[in-house]
């Protein structure tokens, strides 16, 4: 008791919840000198019991009090003890506190009022929920129930008013609890991560976003572009060229089919131990040349083929450039196989295979070449198909026997592509505008005569003849100079040439013998023939585009043609057939053919070649393309020193 009459209640910290701030409000303290002794004994009694003390009014008691004065002090319950025995912290009672209000608020129809009437609210609410301290600093202990005297307040003033100074010492000092404690939504604070993150590559090809080395066939494209269905997945048939594109476009689906070291597939210890290829199942599966390895290198199992078909009539000067014959600007794509027949050919062989080599630079590599007189057969495959191809194996006739050089006769080329076989062969008939009849006897003699294949299996004996070689291989190109002419006088041709619109030659090839000769079943049974819109390509006047000006005056033919056949319908597409006019060193313009083949995997059994190739050829092609384009750069250089610059004073 102080020395006014006072008791103070001692201030007991354990029964507040740590961290719960005091409330700095000044109030008036009534003096306990002047309550009955018995009502002061009664509530030091109720302070030690456990709590069960009197409960304040609120929305449920009769007795309502005025908007602009506070309620009565509620006393915070004993911390340890809850409702119903349990355990609960004040932050645990302020939460629900807010949560009650702000449903309170949200079904009470008052709370469509002004501003001013929900600040008073608040207002009374702030008073009635605060805890109280005394002015020498103590706290109201939990324990002690006092009977406080309400205090008068004044009407709450506007927003707009001025607070005297120790209104606003009031307000400074209950700033923190106001914010606590005023209903309003629950705001979660943002979550604090507990540590650092690793750092993040750039690449999507680390090994903390990789989660697979194996690639699904249906996702290829993606490329580029979800951004392509099946029917653009990347085909690796056509060229490098796309494969490039593709990966320079979307470097991040190549990145994610590479595996830890190359874009290679990985390949499992197990399969190394396991696989020999010396003998592979009915069905191809896990052979080096069945459906699993086809389909990844040939997702639509198309594999592009090129043809082309010249008599050089035998010159020794080659064209400097034979880029418009191999790789002819209005494609979109080179081709995955190159295969050139010549008749009448250069007297230096070697030369020309290593043009060709020259030509097509380092992607190709020639896999065989074969020759029968002047009659020169080469083919070029794309360098990493090499492996599976099979054993070449190549075969001549001879149809002119009492001459000494064989410039008449045919040479054939075989062999196997995954499970597909193939046969390419050129040849040069009897020439002459009547000849029909021995150059009917040629054919027939090449076919029974050509022996193909001898090593290599034959892929569907069932339909296969010994009478026809052309029977004995899946897909079968034909081409060279078949001397067939057309039976019409020149001028009637020349005045057919003139009438022809665009690239409609029916009219002319109307008069065609070998048009005419397969219709009937004479000659190259089973085979067939693209449309042909390029006008007759013999005979010329070397150097010109003018035909043969010469005392004979010979009538422009179809000569040279590329013919083929296949065991499966629809197996070969058609995708161009022209005429090179550019090439004007023979009387003879080249033809050229590009076609989409069907390919099917295949066994084991197949005689491989092992990536056997001519390597010195590669290396010396190579070797030359180098020289030719530093001697183009050279020859910039020197004509931009020589060039002189004119000023004018």
């Amino acid at each position: 008791m102080t020395e006014h009459g006072d008791t103070i209640v001692p201030f007991n910290p354990t029964e507040l919840s740590s961290g719960e701030p005091a409330c700095k409000t000044d109030l008036t303290i009534v003096s306990l000198d002047q309550r009955k002794e018995k009502s002061n004994q009664e509530e030091l009694r109720n302070a030690k019991k456990p709590y069960d003390g009197p409960t304040h009014q609120n929305e449920h008691n009769d007795t309502k009090l005025s908007p602009y004065q506070p309620q009565p002090p509620s006393l915070p319950k004993p911390v340890g003890l809850g409702i119903g025995g349990k355990n609960i912290s004040f932050d645990e009672k302020v939460r629900g506190r807010r949560l009650r209000n702000s449903q309170e608020s949200l079904t009470d129809q008052g709370e469509t009022g002004s501003s001013t009437d929900s600040l008073k609210e608040d207002a009374s609410a702030l008073v009635s929920s605060s805890p109280l301290s005394f002015k020498n600093g103590q706290s109201l202990s939990s324990g002690c129930s006092l009977n406080i005297q309400p205090i008068e307040m004044p009407p709450f003033r506007n927003l707009t008013g001025s607070f005297s100074e120790t209104e606003h010492s009031q307000q400074d000092h209950c700033d923190l609890n106001k914010e606590r404690l005023r209903p309003s939504k629950i705001i979660l604070s943002p979550l604090q991560a507990t540590g650092t993150y690793p750092p993040l590559e750039h690449s999507a090809a680390s090994s903390s976003l990789r989660t697979s080395n194996r690639i699904d066939r249906d996702c290829l494209d993606y490329s580029v572009v979800g951004r392509r269905g099946r029917s653009e997945r990347l085909q690796r048939n056509l060229s490098d060229s796309r494969l490039l594109e593709t990966m320079v476009s979307d470097s991040t689906s190549v990145h994610s089919m590479k595996s830890t070291y190359s874009v290679l597939n990985p390949i499992r210890p197990r399969d190394v131990r396991n696989r020999s290829f010396l003998e592979g199942s009915v069905l191809g599966n896990g052979a080096l040349l069945g459906a699993e390895e086809l389909d990844r290198y040939f997702p639509e199992r198309q594999l592009g083929i090129y043809i082309a078909t010249w008599n050089m009539q035998g010159e020794k000067g080659l064209p400097y450039n034979l880029d418009d014959l191999l790789l002819p600007t209005d494609t979109d794509f080179a081709q995955d196989v190159y295969v050139i027949g010549v008749q009448e050919g250069c007297p230096d062989r070697r030369e020309w295979e290593i043009r060709l080599q020259e030509t097509l630079g380092p992607y190709y590599v020639m896999l065989y070449a074969a020759a029968h007189g002047v009659l020169y057969l080469t083919v070029f495959v794309r360098r990493d198909l090499i492996w599976f191809c099979s054993e070449v194996e190549h075969a001549t006739v001879t149809t002119r026997i009492i001459s000494q050089i064989k410039t008449k006769g045919a040479v054939g080329v075989g062999f196997t592509f995954f499970g597909t076989s193939f046969l390419f062969i050129t040849s040069h008939f009897t020439s002459g505008d009547s000849k029909v009849y021995e150059r009917i006897l040629d054919y027939n003699k090449i076919v029974e005569a050509l022996a193909l294949p001898r090593n290599l299996p034959d892929t569907n004996p069932y339909r296969s003849t010994n009478s026809d070689v052309t029977t004995r291989f899946d897909e079968v190109f034909w081409f060279g100079d078949f001397n067939f002419r057309l039976n019409k006088a020149r001028g009637g041709v020349e005045e057919i040439l003139n009438q022809v619109v665009g690239a409609d030659m029916s009219p002319l090839l109307q008069h065609d013998q070998l048009s005419k000769e397969m219709k009937e079943g004479s000659i190259f049974k089973g085979f067939q023939e693209a449309t042909i819109h390029f006008p007759p390509t013999y005979k010329f006047d070397i150097g010109c585009d003018v035909y043969d000006t010469t005392t004979k005056q010979r009538t422009p033919s179809y000569t040279d043609r590329i013919i083929y056949r296949n065991r499966q319908a629809d197996d070969i597409k058609v995708v161009k057939y022209t005429s090179c006019s550019s090439i004007k060193t023979s009387d003879h313009r080249p033809v050229i053919g590009m076609f989409l083949v069907k390919i099917r995997p295949g066994r084991d059994n197949i005689p491989l070649g092992a990536g056997l190739f001519d390597r010195s050829l590669y290396l010396e092609g190579i070797r030359r393309r180098i020289s030719r384009e530093l001697k183009k750069r050279e020859a910039v250089m020197k004509n931009q020193n020589n060039s002189t610059v004119c000023t004018i004073s």
